[in-house]
């Protein structure tokens, strides 16, 4: 059986293009505005396992961020003395 090959209802199993799929669907997660980009995605993930699944990682990995990680207040003496290093080190 070809690692490419589809039949009806099933995804291939290798990307011909991982890099530049990884791409496009990391700049549709990242919500950049492209033409049609909802109709690529739908149709990309219906095609391509490897696809499918790097997508819903990259989603499931941004959601927990979003979750997990809050603003929190940082110390106006701390935030000084960050910047100065910084500076310090330009």
């Amino acid at each position: 059986m070809d690692d490419n090959s589809t039949t009806s209802g099933e995804r291939k199993l290798s990307c011909s293009d991982v890099s530049k799929c990884f791409q496009l669907l990391e700049s549709i997660l990242d919500g950049e505005n492209m033409p049609n980009s909802k109709e690529m995605l739908n149709e990309k993930l219906a095609k391509c396992e490897p696809c499918f699944k790097h997508f819903h990682l990259e989603q499931a990995i941004r959601d927990v961020l979003k979750t997990k990680c809050t603003k929190q207040t940082v110390p106006s003496e701390l935030e000084a003395s960050i910047r100065e290093i910084i500076q310090d080190k330009k």
